[in-house]
């Protein structure tokens, strides 16, 4: 009796599981096709077989990929899988460098340390 009035609640989580799933992927999709239809030429993507290239022309399904200097080839929009962003930099400059350089204990290692010791 009790396996009975549980089967209508395990069905109705496992239905509001699915749902749910579905929409995320069908939002990634929707991303994906977003990024896809708004690349434009000079833009550094990355396609799905981990090529690299920058955007030098468009077609309605292709894109033309420079993937090397004078190296032109062509691809199906849908193989882009991302769009690759400008790298920042958040290295320190040269100058803090060496004023955390000076700041910092000298250590001698030519000093013999072992007093004596023969081990």
């Amino acid at each position: 009796m009790a396996s009975a009035a549980l089967m209508p609640i395990l069905l109705i989580v496992l239905v509001g599981f699915m749902v749910f799933s579905f929409r995320k992927q069908k939002k990634q999709v929707n991303e994906q096709t977003a990024m896809q239809e708004s690349l434009q030429p000079g833009t550094r993507v990355m396609t799905s077989s981990g090529m690299y290239g920058t955007i030098v022309g468009l077609g309605e399904d292709t894109i033309d990929l420079e993937i090397a200097p004078g190296l032109v080839t062509t691809w199906v929009r849908r193989a882009v899988l991302k769009v690759i962003e400008p790298e920042t930099t958040d290295a320190p400059s040269i100058e803090s460098i060496d004023e955390e350089d000076d700041a910092a204990p000298r250590v001698d290692l030519d000093k013999d340390d072992r007093d004596g010791d023969d081990r």
